[in-house]
């Protein structure tokens, strides 16, 4: 996934389907510089992380 993408879907007022590695997950903030996105998954909003944003994909 792209960074502009993810900032769009980030501002988005309804929920958008992305997955990591297959877990459906929300992204919480997008680091351009870095392409990371701070994510967790929908059932586990306590097990936050950063990953690459080309682990991210909208379905």
């Amino acid at each position: 996934m792209n960074s502009q993408r993810a900032k769009e879907i980030v501002a988005s007022p309804t929920m958008v389907n992305v997955t990591c590695d297959g877990i459906p997950i929300y992204i919480q903030h997008v680091d351009e510089k870095n392409e990371t996105a701070r994510i967790y998954p929908l059932d586990e909003p306590e097990n936050e992380k950063n990953v690459a944003l080309s682990q991210l994909h909208e379905h």
